[in-house]
């Protein structure tokens, strides 16, 4: 099996990418997922945060306070890592589970940091989606209710649009409509599904 790591910043349009592989019956494991269900409440990624940040990062009804969490780590490049730290470790281990149940021909793995995470060497290559900076902040105000200030920050902390791309194989421009980005979509998977069946026919050593 092939496994393609799916990366791009903030906005980029990445969650709707993978939902169109998804669509095409490719299996998608997303990060971000991962890492929303590892802190609720009796997880352990979910005591190890509170242990290191205080029971400040919590609502009252004792679920993590995400919005909370995210300024503290944003005015603190030590504590950002602190939460990294935690965090990452628990994720990939549940990505090699995932991955060790699956017989497709490839599939895709969602990391929205993978050029910042170096843990995550069994990718046989790298889809980055890649848009511009001002459609990256018009998009992401445009999903929820974070604001310009907030969106700008969560750039300026992901690796630039230069860094990703300097370490793709594979890139899908996402400057135009839903079409044009799910016809960039098919053509990648053909490309993957003929990768796929070139390496089915390579002789076994």
């Amino acid at each position: 099996m092939i496994v393609i790591g799916l990366t791009g910043g903030i906005g980029s349009g990445k969650s709707t990418v993978a939902h169109m592989f998804a669509e095409l019956g490719v299996p998608v494991i997303d990060t971000d997922v991962i890492a929303r269900e590892i802190v609720e409440p009796g997880k352990p990624a979910y005591h190890a945060i509170i242990k290191q940040f205080g029971k400040s990062v919590l609502l009252t009804n004792q679920e993590l306070d995400r919005a909370a969490l995210r300024q503290l780590i944003f005015s603190d490049d030590t504590r950002r890592a602190a939460l990294e730290n935690i965090l990452h470790p628990i994720i990939l281990e549940n990505v090699k589970t995932q991955l060790q149940q699956l017989s497709s021909d490839y599939c895709i793995v969602v990391i929205p940091l993978l050029v910042e995470n170096g843990r995550y060497t069994m990718l046989d290559r790298v889809l980055v989606v890649d848009t511009t900076v001002e459609k990256q902040i018009a998009r992401a105000a445009a999903r929820d209710t974070t604001n310009k200030s907030t969106i700008e920050q969560i750039i300026a902390i992901q690796a630039s649009r230069e860094q990703r791309l300097a370490v793709a194989d594979d890139v899908i421009l996402n400057v135009q409509d839903l079409q044009t980005l799910r016809t960039a979509t098919q053509q990648i998977h053909d490309k993957y599904m003929n990768l796929c069946k070139k390496t089915a026919e390579l002789p076994s050593s």
